[in-house]
């Protein structure tokens, strides 16, 4: 069975999401940028795409990761650019995933707003900000947003963080 797959991720910040998941054991690659689903979500909005291998990380890890690394649980001003959802790719993705947030709701206090769209189109950022925690750590908005959040992936789900690339 093929071990490689992708899932898209929106909550945050793409440059906040990217550095999360870039820092786990089995994702082979993060892309950067917007995306977009249908009817109401047909917006882009700020997102990741993960590829990762499922033999080394499962997809029930991926979304718990997300939904503890961004305001999964809170409406706020900015959810147009900053869309909560997990965006699939196939009709069985979406109703593992629809079962994985109802298992993981119990982890919250509130309810979860966190959507699963269907994947639609994707639009890559400017290559100038790929990678942009790795390549930026000291500047103020990586210390700020995204080193909490790698704090907290080392404090909660430190057996899937791949150590050599948080140093």
């Amino acid at each position: 069975m093929e071990s490689l797959h992708k899932i898209a991720l929106g909550g945050g910040c793409h440059w906040c999401t990217e550095a999360v998941f870039q820092s786990l054991k089995g994702v082979d690659k993060v892309e950067q940028g917007f995306v977009a689903s249908e009817k109401e979500s047909s917006s882009f909005s700020e997102a990741v795409i993960v590829h990762f291998d499922s033999s080394k990380i499962s997809l029930r890890d991926i979304i718990a990761i997300h939904l503890h690394t961004h305001k999964s649980t809170s409406e706020h001003s900015m959810r147009s650019k900053y869309r909560s959802a997990i965006y699939v790719f196939s009709e069985k993705d979406e109703l593992l995933t629809v079962k994985i947030l109802s298992d993981l709701q119990e982890d919250f206090e509130r309810n979860l707003i966190t959507q699963v769209l269907t994947f639609k189109a994707f639009k890559l950022s400017d290559e100038m900000f790929h990678n942009y925690y790795y390549s930026n750590k000291q500047k103020p908005f990586c210390e700020t947003y995204i080193n909490p959040k790698l704090k907290l992936l080392l404090n909660c789900f430190s057996e899937l963080v791949d150590s050599k690339k948080l140093v």
